[in-house]
């Protein structure tokens, strides 16, 4: 989670980037005009961020952690099922996206909802046999350990 939290701060300058390109190539002028074009937009662009950087292994966050996406037999993810991973990520916002939509919740409401599914679905991980997330598992990937065997923690998966 820790990782999660990490790779959130960097995605930050991402999205903010991505933004500025959009808002300048469109001319927006307020930050209510071309909403939902904005917001495919960043999707598109953190679609590509993700595919790209889980084709090849790792994020940078996943670096400094010393984290590894691989298939189920420990081989580099192919871009498509990079994507695919993308894709079923969402599972962690989607949830309070719906209530919010189907009961125009107010931003506060929808802050504390997420907060709540994501400690929900984080436990749902202690579940599964090997402690994956379910995105892992239904996309087929798995997160490895790539810190050298003598600077694994006791019980760590390595690669």
């Amino acid at each position: 989670m820790a990782c999660w939290l990490y790779e959130g701060m960097l995605l930050f300058g991402v999205v903010f980037i991505a933004g500025y390109l959009f808002s300048a190539l469109t001319q927006t002028r307020h930050a209510l005009d071309n909403r939902h074009a904005q917001q495919a937009f960043l999707f598109v662009v953190l679609g590509i961020y993700f595919t790209w950087f889980w084709h090849k292994g790792q994020t940078l966050a996943m670096k400094t952690w010393h984290i590894r996406v691989v298939d189920r037999l420990g081989r580099p993810l192919t871009q498509a099922r990079a994507f695919w991973r993308y894709l079923l990520a969402w599972v962690w916002f989607l949830p309070p996206l719906a209530l919010r939509t189907a009961f125009d919740l107010p931003a506060l409401e929808v802050v504390v909802l997420w907060g709540g599914w994501v400690v929900v679905w984080a436990l749902l991980a202690r579940f599964h046999p090997q402690r994956q997330f379910w995105h892992d598992v239904w996309a087929g990937t798995r997160l490895i350990d790539t810190r050298p065997a003598g600077n694994a923690p006791p019980g760590a998966v390595s690669s």
